[in-house]
């Protein structure tokens, strides 16, 4: 498999009680996650509460994984936004020599069009000296980065070499099937849809419930890229009613919750977000005991 193909985890931020970063449990969790067959791990994403992280935090957040990880596995740095000019000073001030690719979602708030969201990512392109995964979620940018624009921007430039697509839409992963190049990645950010797009042709994830349970995501993105349907959706059954849980109040309430309840982090997050309440935390625990 190349790089990025498997199982790629959105790596949470986990918290002290004053709220500060608590890097011994994200070491922690690096570990528990290459351990369980985690095949490339993700650095401050909207998972890793990257809008409420100081510019310092995350400079000590990559350290603190590039230590734990030992070179073990890729890594992906997110740095996006919806201020161009930004996102190219941020790149050229951070050391990349330990980061295998950027992830950069397309610009939210502003609602450029299509020929924006081209010039944007065009520009990234032009200042990385490292390969970009275009990030697409629409439910989170208030625009959709069309697979025109996505596959535009993958004939033009080298260093784009995949889109983590998280729009929900089947139809728009199908599209960016059939029309993607040859090596270009499409994906998944869905962790509901990721096993029919992986069948399809995927690459395979970036998720989110993954760092929860690694060994069955794995073993479920694994059997599905070797075309194993059936073996694979009786994983994808079991792991429903927690996916479906973990985005029902926030992202990343959800995932810290079920991360609490397997004694892996505490399920503290940084306002706006607030923690996962009593009721959705008693169904996570109900799930998860369904999965012993």
């Amino acid at each position: 498999m190349t790089k990025f193909h498997g199982t790629g985890v959105a790596i949470i931020t986990p918290f002290n009680d004053d709220l500060s970063v608590d890097h011994n449990t994200l070491a922690n969790l690096v570990n528990f996650n290459i351990e369980n067959g985690t095949d490339y791990i993700v650095i401050s994403g909207t998972t890793g509460e990257s809008v409420t992280i100081t510019k310092d935090e995350k400079q000590a957040i990559i350290k603190t994984i590039i230590e734990a990880n030992g070179g073990r596995v890729p890594l992906v740095l997110g740095i996006g936004g919806n201020n161009t000019a930004t996102i190219i000073d941020e790149i050229k001030a951070t050391d990349l020599s330990q980061i295998d690719a950027l992830l950069s979602v397309s610009p939210y708030y502003s609602k450029p069009t299509q020929e924006g969201i081209y010039q944007h990512f065009k520009a990234i392109s032009k200042a990385s000296p490292i390969d970009i995964i275009l990030y697409n979620v629409p439910g989170r940018t208030s625009s959709n980065m069309t697979p025109e624009t996505t596959l535009r921007l993958a004939n033009d430039f080298d260093n784009i070499i995949a889109v983590k697509e998280a729009g929900n839409n089947v139809h728009q992963y199908l599209k960016l099937l059939r029309d993607k190049p040859e090596d270009f990645l499409i994906i998944s950010g869905d962790d509901d849809l990721v096993l029919g797009v992986v069948l399809a042709g995927g690459a395979g994830v970036i998720s989110v419930l993954g760092q929860a349970v690694p060994k069955q995501f794995t073993k479920m993105i694994n059997l599905g890229l070797e075309g194993k349907a059936k073996e694979a959706y009786s994983i994808h059954f079991e792991l429903m009613d927690l996916t479906s849980l973990i985005f029902s109040e926030n992202n990343p309430a959800g995932i810290k919750a079920v991360l609490e309840a397997l004694d892996l982090s505490k399920s503290l997050v940084r306002l706006p977000l607030v923690e996962a309440t009593g009721e959705l935390k008693q169904k996570i625990k109900v799930a998860l005991k369904k999965l012993e």
